[in-house]
């Protein structure tokens, strides 16, 4: 069996890649930049894009198991993903594993969580077998928010986020690799053990950082017109707000199992994510 990851340089394709290479299974790292590709035992390298067909396609060549981890923000990332898949297809690609959002749906709140929908369709469309990794926010994005004032700002209300670590989507990312037929046509929504409020994420900062963290409410209006000042074009804007959005209206409130059902051990913490020598 022939494995192919993307996103070898970033943190969930790279944990993956690392996390077989220590098994010492042999794997093919598909990145822009072949001097940016990891140097992991068994692993060969091959340069493409999602955006480039052609090259994606001799890239894929022989290639029976694919991780897909979703693109860039961009506002062509959903028709480099359908190029992409489209590719894979063709080169015979059997399975894919694609790293989606939870709740994906054509009229997600988190407007980004939309071309997730459309890209889990592409992939069912061409027959191949797939497994779908639904994931909440990334709880190690958690601390990003936080303004230099010690503020997470956002109209994210009273709601709560059942968000998840990187690592245990890469997990159970790897673990799925190990024995795709396993896995075969299902999804999994993958969260952490808790939904947590944005108040109960900035005290839990403040105290493993030992500074003035806390949370203020904003309206749409008020986070729209805070975001300017980085003059964000309107895809990115929208995608922003509605990461709070998507928490106020309980879309990511949902716990699932899932983590541990695949990997045998509960997922962690935003402390442990806080804690961690990486973090």
């Amino acid at each position: 069996m022939t494995i192919a990851i993307t996103g070898a340089t970033g943190n969930i394709g790279g944990a993956v890649a690392r996390a077989l290479a220590a098994e010492g299974v042999p794997t093919r790292l598909l990145v822009r930049e072949a001097a940016r590709a990891p140097e992991l035992p068994g692993a060969e390298v091959a340069v493409t894009t999602y955006a480039d067909a052609h090259a994606s396609e001799r890239a894929l060549a022989g290639v029976d198991v694919l991780l897909m981890v979703s693109g860039a923000e961009a506002p062509d990332r959903l028709d480099q993903h359908r190029t992409f898949v489209a590719a894979a297809a063709a080169a015979g690609v059997r399975h894919v594993v694609y790293t989606s959002f939870q709740g994906a749906a054509a009229d997600s709140t988190f407007t980004l969580g939309r071309d997730h929908h459309w890209t889990e369709e592409a992939i069912r469309a061409t027959g191949m077998t797939h497994t779908f990794l639904r994931d909440s926010f990334y709880l190690d994005f958690v601390e990003d928010l936080v303004g230099e004032d010690g503020v997470i700002r956002g109209p994210g209300g009273d709601g709560a986020m059942a968000a998840v670590a990187r690592a245990d989507v890469a997990d159970v990312a790897t673990a799925v690799l190990r024995d795709p037929a396993a896995h075969r046509d299902i999804t999994y929504d993958l969260t952490g053990s808790e939904a947590i409020t944005l108040a109960e994420a900035a005290a839990t900062v403040a105290e493993v950082r030992g500074r003035d963290v806390r949370y203020h409410a904003e309206t749409v209006e008020e986070a729209y017109a805070s975001r300017q000042r980085w003059n964000p074009e309107p895809y990115l804007a929208d995608a922003w707000v509605s990461t709070y959005t998507a928490i106020a209206d309980g879309s990511l409130a949902a716990v699932s199992g899932d983590v541990e059902r695949v990997t045998g051990r509960a997922p962690r913490t935003l402390r442990q994510v806080l804690e961690a020598p990486s973090a």
